[in-house]
Formats: structure tokens, sequence, C-alpha cells
């Protein structure tokens, strides 16, 4: 006669023989209790119920052998696509995998004498432990791979865009990512991290998920730039670059211009990284700052588009009104100071402050601030300067 087998082989015996119904158990009750789970399609659904069928057979597997460590990554997890892991989070899984134990607890009255029950209760609690380690490494794992993925995505996302090639693939990618009602966009450029750029990558795109940012990033030459999605104003612009201007490297940080689409997004990224070079010219310059508050600086440094914003917005309004022109002239380049300038236009000092206003009110610029007195007299002399070529 053979000796009596042990509890465990027992209720594993017992156990196997109404695993069907037990599994079938399981998904009623999750659909019972969780509201999410009815909300899931037929097939998502048909994914949960092999994972709990799979469960169930890998705790028979391990229970009538529990000195042998239980493979669960792959004997549970690995019944259902990668997918399951997009669909549900970690803490529905969790939920999920206790339910099942409670019905598996639930059939150990039924199942077992009296004196084998503490010992199956006992080896359902470690198996438990065991299933929600092995939930926690699988959602570990996927978020990995999705955030490298998502990394790669958003590289040749923004190096698209930058060349201006927004062709229907590349919408399609940039709606992968959440972007599809993104604009306008603001663009944050500077300098690339010293080291470990892909590392201060990840550590930025933390950093925006964690301040609830729709940001792509990627390398552009030497500059690392991240295109803000959804930057309605200028001040979300600078909070958001203000988040992330520790995670770039070592000079300034630059706001761009707020782009209203995509096609706009890699002129943008230009006049941003061109005023990043320029920025060195205004050693007090905030990090980050504006580009249109680089505009002294960038038309400097050559940029075309500076130099006609300047005699645009500046020169012309100015030169429409020649007593402006002639008193911001003398307030500039005469005698930074109202009574001097009102000796020399031969006018009361008060004409002068309401001239002053004035021209701050058409250029922007105000002519007693150190900024606005720089980009006004550079404007002036940019204005004469292609006045005198147009006249030769």
């Amino acid at each position: 006669m053979s000796a009596d087998p042990t509890p465990n082989l027992r209720f594993a015996r017992r156990l196997t023989a109404a695993s069907g119904e037990l599994a079938t158990d399981a998904t009623v009750r999750m659909e019972s209790t969780y509201p999410w789970y009815r909300q899931l399609s037929a097939d998502e659904r048909a994914w949960v119920g092999l994972v709990a069928q799979a469960g169930i057979s890998a705790f028979l597997e391990w229970v009538a052998d529990p000195q042998e460590a239980p493979r669960l990554t792959a004997d549970i997890f690995g019944s259902a696509p990668r997918e399951l892991a997009r669909v549900i989070s970690l803490e529905q899984t969790v939920a999920l995998v206790r339910t099942t134990i409670e019905v598996v607890e639930s059939a150990i009255d039924a199942l077992l004498d009296e004196p084998d029950r503490s010992a199956a209760r006992e080896a359902t609690l470690r198996y438990s432990r065991e299933v929600a380690f092995s939930a926690a490494e699988v959602y570990a794992r996927a978020a990995e791979a999705r955030g490298a993925w998502d990394a790669r995505l958003e590289s040749l996302i923004v190096d698209s865009i930058l060349r201006e090639e927004l062709d229907p693939s590349v919408a399609s990618r940039i709606s992968a990512l959440g972007w599809s009602d993104a604009t306008p966009v603001a663009v944050v450029a500077g300098f690339a991290p010293v080291s470990d750029v892909e590392g201060s990558l990840d550590v930025l795109r933390r950093a925006a998920r964690n301040h609830e940012l729709l940001m792509l990033s990627g390398m552009h030459g030497e500059f690392l730039i991240a295109l803000v999605g959804r930057s309605e104003t200028d001040e979300h612009a600078i909070r958001a670059a203000r988040l992330m201007a520790p995670h770039f490297g070592p000079g300034p940080v630059v706001i761009g211009e707020r782009a209203a689409d995509f096609e706009d997004v890699g002129a943008s990224v230009r006049t941003a990284a061109a005023a990043v070079r320029a920025a060195v010219g205004w050693p007090d310059a905030p990090r980050p700052v504006l580009v249109a508050d680089l505009l002294p600086e960038r038309a400097l440094a050559g940029e075309e588009r500076a130099r006609i914003e300047l005699i645009d917005s500046c020169f012309r309004p100015l030169a429409a009104e020649p007593h402006l022109l002639v008193t911001a002239q003398a307030y500039l380049e005469r005698t930074p100071s109202l009574e001097g300038t009102a000796r020399g236009l031969f006018v009361h000092p008060n004409t002068v402050r309401y001239r002053l206003g004035r021209i701050a009110d058409l250029t922007g610029f105000t002519p007693t601030d150190p900024r606005g007195a720089l980009a006004l007299r550079l404007a002036l002399i940019l204005g004469r300067t292609e006045a005198s070529d147009v006249s030769l």
C-alpha cells in the first residue's frame, strides 16, 4: 500500500480537477467586482482569462513541489501578448491576481479536510506574493522597452520636423505619442550636457512627465532641443522652460517663438539655436531667456531675420513720425537725459517725456531702459545703413 500523499499533493490533485471551474469563477468575480474590467474588449478579457488560467496551472505545478522556484514571469504572463501591459495598469493586474487567489482560497474549505487547510493557505499566500513580484517585473520591463521605443520615436520625429519632412508617416508617429492636438508648440534650445547625453534626455523626459508636460526632445547638432506642446502663451512656455533648464548643458537656454503648427517648428528651432550662440553677448541674460529678448545680440551676430525685425519694428515706425525719430536720436546718441534732450530740441522736458513714452509704445522697447536703449540704437544704425544702401 502506497504512502499517504502530502497535504500539498492532495490539494494539488483536487484543485487540478476543479481548475477549469475555478478559472471561470475568477473571471465572473472580476466582471462583477471591477467596472474597468467590464469595459475591456472581448479580446482583452480573453487575455486576462488566459493569465488567470495560466496562474492557476502554474500554482498547481508549484504547490506539488514548493521547493522548486516558480518561473512565474514565463509561466503566467507569457500566455498573454505584450499589449496587455498597455491595456491594464500594474495596480489593476495585482487586483486581478488577488481575485484569482481569493477564488482558489475559497475552494480550500471544499477541497481539503481541516488538517490540510493550514498548509494550503500558506502555499497560496506565498504564491500570491511571488505573483505580485512577477507582475511588477513584467511591467518594469514593459515600461523600459516602451520608454526606449518612445525615445527613439521622439528622436525620429524631432529630426523629421527639423528637416521639414512632414509626410503622413511622421504625422502618424506624432499621433502615436499623443501629439495630434499639441499645437501651438514652444521651442526650448540649449547646449547638450557635457556627458551622458542619453541619460540626460531620459531624465528630461521623466521630468516632463512628472510635471504633465507634453514634450518631444532630441539632438540637433550640438544643441538639445525640446518641443513643448499646447503652449498657448509665453507664460506657459517660460514655466516649462524653467522646469527643463537644469537638464540642459552649461550655457544659455533659449525659448524660441511659439509655432502655430509643426510646419513652423523648424524655423523656430533654427532661430532659437542661433540665439543660443548669440546669447554669449549678454552675460547677464536670464536662464531661460526669450528669443525676442536677444534681438540685439542676434542682429549683431549676423542673423538676417533679427536685423530685418529690428528695422521693421523700430526704425520704420519712428521714421514714419519724424519728431519721434529725431527725439530718439537726440536722447540715445547725444545726451541721455530729459533736460539735455529738451534743450537740444528746444522743447519742454515734458514733451520729451511724452515722446519717449510714444517710442516705447510703438517699438516695444523703452529708451530709458539699458536693454531697450541698446535695441533702439542698433535699430537706428541698421535702418540708416539700409536707407543709405538703397539711395546708392
